[in-house]
């Protein structure tokens, strides 16, 4: 027989009703019963925002208020927590956030821009007003990864987050995988599915995976977010060519972010890599996520699981809500703001590591005692070449892998090839992911 739960339930303003907004409304309807025993009271939402009042959403938009002032949802006394759904780094997202932090509201979000660029003194915010800053659905989707680094891992000394924090991309490059094809094709296939979007630069050029992983680097190495030093690349560059050679080698291709902290400061990249085929992440398929951490005491973890989409992310977020429903405060950032670090950024010139090198060649003599003289005058140590038939467009495919050297070697050899009339394009770099 169920106990009958006798504490006043948790009220949400909700601000956003697209596909996480009406996700949100959707679970805790499917599932009320369960998430009032697992949180100790109700979660109701008494009010609600949106652009368009009239879309049709599959439940019953009459049973909460509807508020068309955004910021007006966090001084209304009959909410506790207000849920921001509506996204971007600046505007009426972070007005809100700052407007319900103020009036010592908690505040739950799946808005990874904010928390990247804004995030540290919203985080103090809600420390000085005693409340709650929550975002696991920023980062990740439905993967519990922000609780698992925050709390799981909380006794473990951190030296390394990595993994794969962009579906689209994800998804971009395992079809490329699978079907041969070259980036344009199945990029122009993902935004007719709805996997991409009409303007997909923050997702195909790395900068939504980079929010993510400067939030990622802030848990686990306790140093305040350094978005701004995430060194930044993305997949348009990626052949069909690339990532059949890389198969060859051992390898595929996926856009990883990486951050690692030691000695040398804090390490912060998001790049098309090599991943060696036995790898957990060469298994990542499709828009899938994957994060892995490596800890002092725990070993290894690994997170896989959803990304996005309305079921996963209206997930994270109710598990945040149920958080708050249960008392549950804490640091956002695992302690409070004041203890966080200010790191230094490593110099990644001297990073060392084996990389991918792909060029796109005329087919005539002296090509490649070209190319090879620059390896040698750059004190690039080359491990293995490979040259293919015809490349798309014209020119010879040649593939070349490195052996381990600092990354500026490998830099100063491209700079000295560059305007070179012998290569079409520009030669694609990726690092060979060996951890």
């Amino acid at each position: 027989m169920t106990e009958t739960i006798k504490n006043p339930p948790l009220r949400i303003a909700l601000a956003g009703l697209g596909t996480v907004g009406g996700g949100v409304v959707k679970l805790l309807d499917a599932n009320r019963e369960l998430i009032t025993r697992r949180a100790g009271r109700g979660i109701e939402v008494v009010a609600v925002n949106a652009r368009d009042r009239s879309r049709a959403r599959g439940f019953d938009l009459s049973r909460f208020d509807w508020v068309d002032d955004t910021t007006a949802l966090a001084t209304r006394d009959d909410v506790d927590v207000v849920v921001e759904l509506i996204g971007g780094s600046d505007g009426p997202a972070l007005t809100l956030a700052k407007a319900t932090i103020a009036s010592g509201k908690a505040f739950v979000t799946a808005n990874k821009a904010m928390i990247a660029h804004h995030g540290l003194a919203l985080a103090q915010g809600a420390q000085d007003a005693g409340t709650a800053l929550k975002y696991e659905a920023a980062v990740a989707g439905g993967i519990p990864v922000i609780k698992g680094l925050r709390e799981g891992a909380a006794a473990n000394e951190l030296s390394q987050v990595y993994g794969i924090l962009n579906g689209t991309c994800n998804y971009i490059l395992t079809r490329m995988e699978a079907e041969g094809s070259d980036f344009g094709d199945v990029l122009a296939d993902a935004q007719a599915l709805g996997f991409a979007e009409a303007d997909p630069s923050f997702d195909v050029d790395g900068v939504d995976a980079a929010h993510k992983l400067s939030i990622l680097a802030s848990l686990a190495f306790g140093t305040r977010i350094d978005f701004d030093s995430v060194r930044l690349g993305g997949i348009r560059g990626v052949l069909g060519g690339d990532i059949a050679q890389a198969r060859a080698l051992g390898y595929c291709v996926r856009l990883v972010g990486l951050a690692e902290a030691d000695s040398h400061g804090l390490f912060q990249r998001v790049h098309p890599c090599l991943v060696p085929l036995a790898h957990p992440l060469a298994h990542v398929q499709g828009a899938m996520n994957a994060v892995v951490a490596q800890g002092n005491f725990v070993g290894r973890l690994f997170f896989e699981g959803r990304g996005a989409g309305e079921g996963p992310t209206a997930s994270a977020v109710v598990a945040d809500l149920i958080d708050v429903a249960r008392g549950e405060i804490g640091p956002a950032f695992a302690m409070p703001v004041a203890s966080l670090a200010t790191p230094e950024t490593a110099d990644a010139g001297a990073r060392r590591e084996r990389s991918y090198l792909r060029f796109i060649v005329a087919d005539r003599p002296g090509v490649l005692a070209e190319i090879t003289a620059a390896m040698r005058d750059a004190g690039v140590s080359i491990e293995s070449m490979i040259q293919r038939g015809e490349a798309p467009g014209g020119g010879v495919l040649l593939v070349m892998t490195t052996h381990e050297g600092p990354a500026r070697s490998v830099a100063a050899a491209l700079a000295r090839l560059e305007g070179s009339a012998s290569i079409t394009g520009q030669p694609m770099w990726m690092p060979i992911l060996d951890v």
